[in-house]
């Protein structure tokens, strides 16, 4: 077989080639014999051209055309004319290829699924063969808009004097929150490696080396439970800074943010953004996470019912941060019994006991609790509420967080039920979340916990509270949230070895602990480490919003399924006997 290469891709010929010899390689898309004329469309990354063959003039070419199927791989040498018939939907369709010569490079069988941006091929079945998938011209676009991401971010880095640098991927186990991957070492038989959560503690170390701006676009991995917007292994946008304050931080997120939108989407973001406290988000929106692009906020209601006579809601409030609040889903009164007992259930995933609610329609109120209540304290919670016949009142009562979280939830559910969400599609809101708690105790471990890492500075008005109330302290971080998506989180770090010593013995660690987890760390901070802060973005999620999907395997190229499963590959696997002798490691049945 001879093969020709090509002189121009499937998505650049135009009325200005016409008269031009040339070659095309590529993929057949589709092909139609219409009896005096047979059509094939060629397809590669770059588009879709019409190459056509006149059976009168070309009878062999016509006769070995009819071999052609759909994903053959082929190449095509003709003259570029005009169509008589155009496309105008497509950058090609004022022109075809009259073909003089063409051969068939390889074959396929046939795909067990159409590559086709509408196909109704589930999920599972495109994920099993990838490589299918990634044909399809829609998914194509989203790794093309991924790379120019990639390309906006090395481009604005370097141009703010950031170096990149590379941190390890075969890192010391530090497991503090999510779970580490493990690699077990051959030469240390019984010593294990761990794969990086993030590189948080390197660009650290590297502040205290003297170089004052870091960036690096890096693989991470975390062995937790997974969700719709995450995967085991992730990629981040992984930036440190020192002798900066945490203004300069957003900043520099902000202004990178609004280039990506501006240079891929040509969609005109405003800074700076809006910033919200994490209580803020929390009793307006119950989430600290929370999508601003439509209103329905919530409801305090405590002082309202705190003396009821309903027992539930009393029972709550005689506990420690017992809270009643709710949710005005506007318009929503003519929701079904069934309805109703759907949204409930839908709560209990979030830790409700169940879920009260309210009515209001022609000036009366529908409500299983309102004999529990006076005509005072119903008027004051609709008065409350700003509601008005049409409203349902979905209330909770729990501690502070839950209550406002169940909420939270429900808001979501509300907007996504009633189309809100598909009536803010293609808009963007961005928002920042600051003064998260520093720390968040575990009834579990009996112990506090950090709420994003032990490495995150206190705010400076609340270094005292950690001796007396560290449960109070609020924290130097900063969540960007896109669309009720967290987009971007980092802090100001603790730069003083006193500090980090602390930090440690409140979340429990032993002195010997600390030293044999993050020895390396507290040794480099007693070396003069200057001021120092940063932020990660995910760039996952940056581009799984950029190409406007709520599904973030849509944007990375071999993803896994939500049990974290590679069904392309087959991975993860078994390995042979042979494999764990060499590691000194030995399996041990588990019962299921």
């Amino acid at each position: 077989m001879i093969f020709r290469k090509r002189t121009h891709t499937n998505g650049e010929l135009r009325i200005e080639n016409s008269g031009e010899k040339i070659v095309l390689n590529g993929w057949v898309n589709s092909h139609r014999n219409m009896g005096g004329l047979m059509f094939i469309d060629v397809r590669d990354r770059y588009g879709i051209t019409q190459a056509v063959i006149l059976p009168d003039v070309s009878p062999e070419l016509a006769e070995k055309a009819k071999e052609i199927r759909s994903e053959f791989v082929v190449w095509i040498a003709g003259t570029v004319r005009e169509r008589e018939n155009p496309n105008k939907n497509i950058p090609t369709g004022l022109i075809e290829v009259l073909v003089e010569d063409f051969e068939i490079i390889n074959r396929s069988e046939v795909p067990p699924f159409e590559i086709s941006t509408d196909t109704q091929a589930n999920e599972e079945l495109r994920l099993t063969y990838r490589y299918l998938d990634m044909r399809r011209p829609e998914l194509q676009k989203k790794f093309i808009m991924r790379n120019q991401l990639y390309q906006i971010t090395h481009q604005y880095f370097a141009q703010n004097n950031f170096l990149e640098f590379e941190t390890p991927i075969l890192t010391k186990s530090t497991p503090e929150g999510a779970r580490d991957y493990l690699v077990p070492s051959r030469v240390h038989k019984g010593n294990f490696y761990a794969l990086p959560q993030s590189p948080q503690l390197y660009k650290q170390i590297l502040m205290m080396s003297g170089f004052d701006r870091y960036m690096q676009i890096v693989k991470c991995f975390r062995d937790e439970d997974l969700r719709a917007d995450r995967q085991p292994e992730f990629t981040q946008i992984d930036v440190e800074m020192s002798f900066i304050e945490q203004d300069d931080i957003l900043t520099l997120a902000e202004n990178f943010t609004a280039k990506a939108w501006k240079e891929i989407l040509g969609y005109e973001v405003a800074t700076p953004f809006k910033r919200m406290t994490f209580h803020e988000c929390m009793t307006r929106y119950g989430s600290d996470k929370p999508d601003l692009r439509y209103g329905l906020e919530l409801t305090e209601i405590t002082e309202i019912v705190k003396n009821s006579g309903f027992t539930v809601f009393s029972n709550a409030l005689a506990k420690k941060d017992g809270t009643v609040a709710l949710l005005n889903a506007k318009g929503c009164a003519d929701f079904s019994r069934k309805q109703l007992d759907e949204l409930t259930e839908y709560a209990k995933k979030y830790g409700a006991g169940g879920l009260a609610w309210m009515k209001f329609t022609d000036g009366a109120v529908n409500s299983p609790i309102a004999k529990f209540l006076t005509e005072d304290e119903i008027a004051s919670i609709k008065s409350a509420s700003n509601a008005v016949d049409g409203d349902l009142l979905l209330i909770a009562v729990d501690e502070w967080e839950r209550c406002f979280t169940i909420l939270g939830a429900l808001r979501t559910e509300v907007a996504r039920r009633t189309s809100i969400l598909e009536s803010v599609k293609g808009t963007f809101s961005f928002h920042w979340v600051v003064e998260f708690p520093l720390l968040e105790y575990s009834e579990e471990e009996n112990r506090y916990i950090a709420r994003h890492h032990p490495f995150t500075a206190p705010m400076a008005d609340d270094v005292h509270l950690l001796d007396s109330a560290p449960e109070k302290a609020r924290a130097q971080t900063h969540d960007l949230v896109i669309n009720g998506y967290e987009a971007a989180g980092g802090s100001i770090r603790i730069h003083q070895n006193s500090v980090q010593q602390r930090m440690f013995d409140l979340i429990g660690l032993t002195k010997e602990e600390a030293e044999q987890k993050f020895g390396f760390l507290l040794t480099a901070l007693k070396f003069g480490a200057p001021p120092h802060g940063g932020i990660a973005f995910g760039l996952d999620r940056l581009a799984m919003l950029l190409a406007g999907t709520d599904n973030i395997r849509e944007v990375i190229a071999f993803p896994k399924t939500t049990s974290a499963l590679s069904l392309m590959d087959g991975c993860p696997s078994e390995v042979v006997d042979e494999q764990l002798r060499n590691l000194g490691i030995a399996l041990r049945a588990v019962e299921k």
